[in-house]
């Protein structure tokens, strides 16, 4: 094995919140933190960049002003074990534009785009996580064969924390909860 090929050490031990939130944004780039642990993500594609941004424009301009939606930030899950997931959009509390940590408190909707390598992570492990830290609605985004994106939406159950199912879009979204939005996905 050369040098080039070992891992830093804080790859192989559990980290904490206090850790994490010393690190600069670079060396935060890229990463999750599950069970205190870092999970390096791959760069995504453009396609599934393109569409995260865009339906994060869709969600914050239908939002009103109470809520803005961004991608690529952390959400705190849970500080023990530290768990930090980076969603691909978040629609959060505008007042909360400059708390850090973002916690689950301060999200409305979390949304996904599952691409080759992340389909069990988004289609199970995520849905898990969010449900339990009470984020009240996920939306998931295939990228179908066709071209055309299919969104899968969810609403939080608070007595059981999971979700339940709620419409599937392909086409043009026309949800009305969390809020009003009207989104083409043929556009996308």
């Amino acid at each position: 094995m050369t040098a080039d090929m070992v891992t830093p050490a804080w790859m192989h031990t559990q980290i904490g919140a206090e850790q994490y939130d010393s690190w600069s944004e670079e060396q935060c780039a890229g990463i999750e933190i599950v069970d205190g642990m870092v999970v390096v993500s791959p760069s995504a594609p453009k396609r599934h960049n393109r569409l995260a941004r865009l339906l994060a424009n869709a969600l914050d301009a239908a939002a009103g002003p109470a809520w803005n939606a961004d991608t690529d930030f952390d959400v705190r899950l849970q500080d023990v074990p530290l768990t930090n997931r980076r969603p691909d959009v978040t629609v959060y509390r505008a007042e909360t534009i400059d708390l850090t940590p973002t916690r689950p408190e301060h999200v409305l909707l979390v949304v996904e785009v599952v691409s080759p390598g992340s389909e069990t992570t988004d289609r199970i492990v995520k849905v898990d996580q969010y449900a339990r830290a009470g984020i009240p609605f996920y939306w998931r985004v295939e990228q179908a064969a066709t071209g055309v994106p299919i969104v899968y939406t969810y609403v939080l159950d608070p007595a059981t924390k999971a979700y339940r199912e709620g419409e599937m879009y392909t086409g043009v979204v026309k949800a009305a909860a969390p809020f009003s939005v009207t989104v083409d996905l043929g556009t996308l």
